[in-house]
């Protein structure tokens, strides 16, 4: 199968890709979700006109002239609202969120009263509608707060609670999959034997995953033999997964059995191996409904095939729309010789220099080395074939989560 580029796999990627159906969740549960519906206000905030304000309810027309003495009718607290109607020379005793009683149209802040008694003494007018908050002034019933696709944020929950909804519709999270294959592969925490390395992908998948709000199903190590690969692709299925992610064993050695695995179980095959360093073996396809993407056994091509792929991937059946990280410009901080045929994805830092965002590529790009991509800010991306770059000419960077 010949190599296709960046951009033809992630389109193929998304191709059969899409938000999954909705549920209804609490609000506790609800931050970073995806609306799946828009959302209505089910009541109008404030319910009644409110003072804004400590002080008292009065008629404008009252203190226009003053200083003026008023007679003290009764007391408003917050949800204990006063009946009686406020007439001429009059004022109620009024506290912040206590509803305005009718006949009164201003609030005067108590810093510009003296009270002696049931009189008090009002040293300064108001406007009429003074230190009032209106009904409706924030949102009436039936206002759509939201439209269908929406990412709630912390601040988003807060005015879906107050617009009385304890519970959202929103799109359900991915169910994400994951095993490893190599007999080489041991946990952290064991003592490696001659050959073996420790495993570190899954860890890294894992956490990306659900950063971005996937649920992951983590099947562990596999060994490298057919029968117990297909298991764990069978496994994957019957655990509901949306999504399974392999890694290692998607190359073309004999002991590169996932592949294999795949096909036996009918997998539909979209793409194997694409024009981009790190991550040339990367391949993706479908097992009935869930999505398969086979990624590479080394950390860094592993890693940086999941920011490429894995994440819109996860982004889209979510409901996002913000699928990719942007691609910036940048300075270069030190020379690129020419590129070859793939696409490259280099891990580079970023310091801020007096022509702005300087990148520079860490001397060592193998993709084994865990130890670089740890200390990568960025990923400077230069296209197939590119001619060679000079310290302080522009190029496209890609920012990797902070």
């Amino acid at each position: 199968m010949a190599l296709i580029s960046v951009e033809q796999a992630l389109a193929r990627v998304l191709e059969h890709a899409a938000p999954l159906p909705a549920e209804n969740v609490p609000l506790v549960e609800a931050d970073g979700r995806v609306l799946a519906t828009e959302l209505k206000a089910l009541r109008t905030q404030p319910p009644a006109d409110v003072s804004a304000m400590d002080g008292y309810a009065v008629r404008a027309d009252d203190v226009a002239d003053a200083p003026v003495q008023l007679k003290i009718i009764g007391e408003v607290a917050a949800g204990r609202p006063f009946t009686t109607p406020v007439g001429p020379g009059e004022a109620a005793r009024i506290f912040t969120g206590g509803v305005v009683p009718d006949g009164a149209d201003a609030v005067v802040v108590q810093e510009v009263t003296r009270r002696d008694g049931d009189r008090v003494t009002i040293h300064k007018s108001t406007a009429k509608g003074r230190h009032i908050r209106r009904q409706g002034l924030d949102f009436r019933q039936g206002d759509t707060a939201f439209v269908a696709g929406h990412r709630l944020r912390p601040r988003d929950l807060a005015l879906a609670a107050s617009m009385n909804h304890p519970h959202l519709p929103v799109h359900r999270r991915p169910k994400m999959a994951l095993f490893a294959t190599g007999d080489e592969l041991v946990p952290p925490g064991c003592e490696a034997g001659p050959g073996q390395i420790v495993y570190s992908n899954g860890f890294a998948l894992a956490a990306l995953a659900r950063k971005e709000g996937a649920e992951v199903i983590d099947l562990g190590l596999v060994p490298d033999r057919l029968t117990e690969t297909i298991a764990a692709v069978r496994k994957a299925r019957e655990r509901g997964a949306d999504i399974l992610v392999t890694t290692g064993g998607a190359s073309v050695g004999e002991y590169d059995l996932v592949q294999k695995a795949f096909a036996a179980e009918g997998m539909d095959l979209s793409f194997w191996k694409i024009a981009m360093r790190p991550g040339r073996p990367l391949m993706h396809g479908r097992l009935g409904a869930m999505h398969v993407l086979g990624l590479p056994g080394n950390p860094v091509s592993s890693y940086v095939c999941a920011f490429l792929f894995l994440v819109p991937l996860i982004r889209r059946m979510s409901g996002r729309r913000d699928l990719t990280a942007p691609t910036e410009s940048a300075v270069l901080g030190a020379d690129l010789p020419q590129n070859d045929e793939r696409a490259d994805y280099l891990r580079a830092t970023v310091t801020k220099g007096t022509d702005g965002t300087v990148a520079t590529a860490l001397p060592i790009q193998d993709s084994s080395m865990m130890a670089v991509l740890s200390k990568a800010d960025c990923l400077i991306v230069r296209e197939p074939y590119a001619p060679p770059a000079r310290t302080g000419s522009i190029c496209r960077i890609v920012k990797l989560e902070r």
